[in-house]
């Protein structure tokens, strides 16, 4: 398929009146290049510049509704002759074309990544920042490791708001359904163990087996039935009388 040009220029000049004449000089190249497939009616004229205009015809391509012959015709000069210098098959405004091509690392999305696949970082990735500076002498390579920064790159700022952003308004954060119908929140919850780090103070992970999102991050302000303080009523749901007749006896009275 052939993508459908710019055409910015086309609105800012009329097209040249000679080569906007010529219609069936150029209905004549599209028929030549569609073969037996007949060229529909003249739909349109578009000026690429003051020596050169494309004649636009329908086509009956099969699979190809709505899209047009474009044939490009030109002139060095008014007084030489005309010739055809591109005919090709494009889209027209309602045509059903293929979608803009999104290079792979745009197109991977969460949940795409399968057993034995690999998805290399970017080494600019945004959400990512230098762990530490690396050091000859072990013993500050031990003490970077035991406070968290072992490691070549970790989450930068951009990357912990981005991440916050996508676990709040996500199926673990306040706003779910089942947040909003939970007798109390996570964060009052045993099961509610806490993350290190300065997203703690909004996320930890459940560890309650029972519960939707046992070994997930959960938002602080998320909650559920299965909160370890939870309680229920298991009083009789039937109203009794205060006032209780026994008569497993009787009293006879002569």
């Amino acid at each position: 398929m052939t993508a459908t040009p710019t055409r910015e220029h086309a609105d800012e000049q009329s097209p040249n009146p000679v080569l906007a004449s010529v219609v069936e000089l150029a209905r004549a190249a599209a028929q030549q290049e569609a073969g037996d497939e007949p060229v529909g009616a003249h739909a349109g004229i578009l000026a690429e510049d003051e020596a050169s205009v494309t004649h636009l015809f329908d086509a009956a391509h099969p699979g190809y509704d709505g899209w047009r012959w474009a044939v490009t015709i030109a002139t060095v000069a008014p007084e030489e002759p005309v010739t055809v210098s591109e005919v090709v098959l494009l889209p027209g405004p309602q045509s059903l074309v293929a979608p803009d091509w999104v290079p792979w690392g745009e197109r991977v999305r969460a949940g795409d990544l399968g057993v034995g696949d690999l998805l290399p970082t970017a080494p600019d990735d945004s959400r990512l920042a230098p762990g530490y500076l690396a050091s000859d002498d072990p013993a500050v390579e031990e003490v970077a490791r035991e406070v968290g920064l072992g490691r070549v790159r970790v989450l930068s700022r951009f990357g912990r708001q981005d991440s916050a952003k996508r676990w709040e308004g996500g199926e673990f954060g306040p706003r779910s359904d089942m947040a909003r119908s939970a007798p109390a929140n996570c964060g009052t919850c045993g099961f509610y163990q806490q993350i290190a780090g300065s997203l703690g103070a909004a996320f930890g992970v459940c560890a309650n087996e029972i519960a939707p999102a046992d070994g997930h991050v959960v938002n602080v302000g998320y909650g559920c039935g299965a909160h370890s303080e939870a309680e229920v009523d298991t009083g009789s749901q039937v109203p009794v009388a205060e006032l209780v007749y026994d008569d497993s006896e009787l009293e006879i009275e002569s």
